[in-house]
């Protein structure tokens, strides 16, 4: 008889805890941001990325016409 109730007593105390487990608070649903708003945001990334590369262009061709101009001149000068 004694048998029988422990194992009752464990049955119950499982079937508390998966209860108690089980009805743990969900974490709240957040709501996704639109694609439009992704989709600007990411633009803007680019942009602001694409603005000082493109300015790094233009300085390093000076920067070659001008080795090309000197190497030139070094050739030029050379007998």
């Amino acid at each position: 008889m004694k048998t029988g109730r422990s194992y009752l007593s464990l049955l119950f105390g499982i079937a508390a805890v998966v209860g108690v487990i089980g009805c743990g608070p969900e974490a709240p649903k957040t709501e996704a941001p639109s694609k439009s708003v992704t989709d600007s945001t990411g633009q803007a990334i680019v942009d602001s990325i694409k603005t000082p590369m493109d300015k790094a262009r233009q300085v390093e061709n000076k920067l070659e016409k001008a080795a090309e101009r000197t190497s030139d001149a070094v050739k030029d000068a050379t007998p």
